[in-house]
């Protein structure tokens, strides 16, 4: 197991007395000392009193700032602990326990990251949460079928430790960007801004009206969630794209076709049509991003989204078919397949934001029949931002800070797109 170290030296002070030097030193090794001090110190397990599985203690001097769990195979859970004091280091845990076969420790530039594997032919769903007594963090396992742990896993990736090495101050907007595209931004969008063709963007907040979406967690309502998601994207367009045009589908909580959603795109000659919508299970469990466009559905989850977000013509005043056919599909991807390629190119963009710069779980990227993309003719996607049935994820999506964060990896995937395209034109 390789642990990443980040090591900070201090440059020497000359021309000062010995006795200044002494004192420096003494204080550098001092905070040098607290910020090595790791407030983990050790992993414990006990079974649960209601005889449905076991809890995984792990003990901490203070709490972390904060975590979140995946879980990519069956026998793998993962799960990300934030904070500045936390380390990989002198862990003590049992390591013949009946819960897992192997626990795994790597040190992170902002946190921890714990690899625990799951015995074969046992199968468990995981919740982490704050132990209410202590500093403590508790990772329930409850045990499940191996049906529904697949479906939970389905189409996540395991986590590759080595490759989260973002702070978290680069997650914003404001913030330089680490991949290639948007470190061009500047220059390449200066040379290009006055002959530019990508120039209007339709957004689509999902639902409205007397179609409230998914209701998640405490009731809470996707229309509403969708539209401050909207809005703060559309703001970051105008602030830092302020040549851009956003045009919404709707602004206020009214309900909008399916059919008339693409038809608003088409009226305004957009240059793409993002669609966003929040994500929904009976299990409390699942969590993480999807980005579709349109095609034909691989996944059980594709299938199933596709099934919940085309219903919505069921509350239509002439509803029709609710699921497009493959031969229309077919005739749709041979008049438009620049748009489906292109689009494809940008899920992945946005989904490469959520998962490495706003540390989002990442679903991936899908497709599906999806009549709201069916009707934009022009690039287009539908974003689900994560699950209101979750209710971690309900409480991030439903906070200014979430939102921000979802908004911002939104708004720089779009924008990094646009910086390639124009400098393309430009050759």
């Amino acid at each position: 197991m390789i642990k990443v170290r980040h090591i900070h030296f201090l440059s020497p002070l000359l021309n000062k007395s010995l006795c200044f030097c002494l004192l420096l030193l003494l204080v550098t090794f001092s905070v040098s000392a607290q910020k090595s001090e790791n407030i983990l110190n050790r992993v414990s397990t006990a079974e649960r009193s209601d005889g449905k599985g076991y809890v995984v203690r792990f003990h901490l001097a203070q709490k972390v700032d904060s975590f979140k769990v995946t879980q990519p195979e069956t026998d793998l859970i993962q799960m990300t602990l934030y904070g500045g004091n936390i380390s990989g280091d002198a862990i003590a845990y049992d390591t013949t326990n009946v819960v897992y076969d192997e626990l795994g420790f790597y040190d992170l530039s902002f946190g921890v990251g714990v690899d625990l594997y799951i015995p074969a032919e046992q199968f468990y769903t995981a919740n982490v949460y704050h132990d209410g007594q202590s500093n403590d963090l508790l990772l329930g396992l409850t045990r499940s079928t191996k049906e529904d742990v697949e479906y939970l896993a389905d189409d996540i990736e395991p986590i590759i430790w080595s490759k989260f090495s973002v702070s978290r101050d680069s997650m914003l907007v404001g913030s330089q960007d680490a991949d290639t595209a948007g470190s061009m931004m500047d220059d390449a969008y200066q040379r290009t801004k006055n002959n530019m063709k990508f120039d209007v963007i339709v957004i689509d907040p999902g639902h409205g009206g007397h179609d409230p979406g998914s209701i998640g967690y405490k009731g809470t309502k996707e229309k509403h969630v969708v539209m401050d998601i909207a809005k703060k994207v559309g703001g970051y367009i105008n602030e830092y794209l302020p040549e851009v045009k956003v045009v919404y589908t709707r602004e206020e909580d009214k309900f909008v076709e399916l059919e008339e959603r693409g038809s608003i795109a088409n009226r305004a000659e957009g240059d793409l049509f993002l669609s966003i919508h929040c994500n929904s299970y009976h299990s409390r469990q699942p969590n993480g991003t999807e980005v579709f466009f349109l095609g034909l559905e691989r996944s059980q989850s594709a299938l199933e989204t596709m099934k919940r977000e085309n219903s919505v013509i069921e509350l239509e005043k002439n509803p029709e078919q609710t699921e497009l056919t493959q031969e229309e599909l077919l005739i749709y991807e041979l008049a438009n397949s620049a748009y489906i390629a292109t689009s494809e190119q940008l899920a992945a963009r946005i989904d490469h934001q959520f998962e490495n710069r706003a540390m989002r779980n990442s679903r991936g990227v899908k497709q599906a029949r999806l009549v709201v993309l069916y009707h934009a003719s022009m690039p287009a996607l539908l974003v689900e931002t994560g699950f209101i049935s979750n209710p971690a994820e309900q409480r991030y999506l439903t906070s200014e800070y979430g939102q921000s964060i979802i908004a911002s990896a939104i708004f720089r995937a779009v924008r990094n797109y646009k910086v390639e395209y124009e400098k393309s034109r430009e050759f």
